[in-house]
């Protein structure tokens, strides 16, 4: 979270100079840790704004709005490989079940999911909770990088033509993050 702050305040900043339509479609995340440092982060972005600021940050993993896919992908067409499960009927695809989590990939309607339930073997009582439900239209903006990148701008692009839409829930039990999209300018 803390190499995401220079960039999320560069984004808060420039939404205070930004005079936008009521119909602007708005990237909302929220992030509520109850934890030590109790801090809560608010970040309202219209869509257009947010693809103009993300190509000027270069940190870390992320150059001109653009960001590099770990790991050895190599042999693996990820464009193919969505296309496959974009024109599939809807279900579930990959279920993994054990003692520590459940993990289930499916397709539903137009949209990608993914849930995981984490129990933490150190405390019985916590948990974990991820749901990610992305629009096939925006992975596929998304896989418009090239090789070994995600296009984070194109994806946001998609984003101003989807529904209201909720697209990242998590909650460890100490930090809840949610991402979603609508047309307020104000987080719910």
């Amino acid at each position: 979270m803390k190499r995401l702050l220079p960039g999320l305040i560069a984004m808060i900043l420039a939404v205070g100079a930004l005079d936008a339509r009521a119909t602007d479609r708005w990237l909302h995340i929220r992030v509520d840790d109850s934890g030590n440092e109790g801090e809560r982060v608010r970040v309202n972005v219209p869509l257009e704004l947010a693809e103009k600021v993300l190509p000027c940050i270069h940190s870390d993993k992320l150059h001109h709005g653009r960001v590099k896919i770990e790991g050895n992908l190599e042999g693996v067409n990820l464009r193919d490989l969505m296309n496959a499960v974009r024109s599939a009927a809807d279900g579930e695809f990959v279920t993994v079940q054990n003692r520590q989590e459940n993990v289930r990939v499916a397709k539903q309607g137009n949209s990608f999911l993914v849930k995981v339930r984490e129990k933490h073997s150190t405390r019985k009582d916590a948990s974990q909770t991820v749901d990610i439900k992305v629009p096939f239209q925006v992975v596929e903006a998304l896989l418009s990088g090239g090789e070994g990148e995600l296009d984070v701008v194109a994806a946001l692009h998609s984003l101003k033509t989807t529904a209201d839409t909720e697209l990242v829930n998590v909650n460890d039990g100490a930090q809840i993050v949610r991402i979603w999209v609508d047309s307020r300018s104000t987080a719910q």
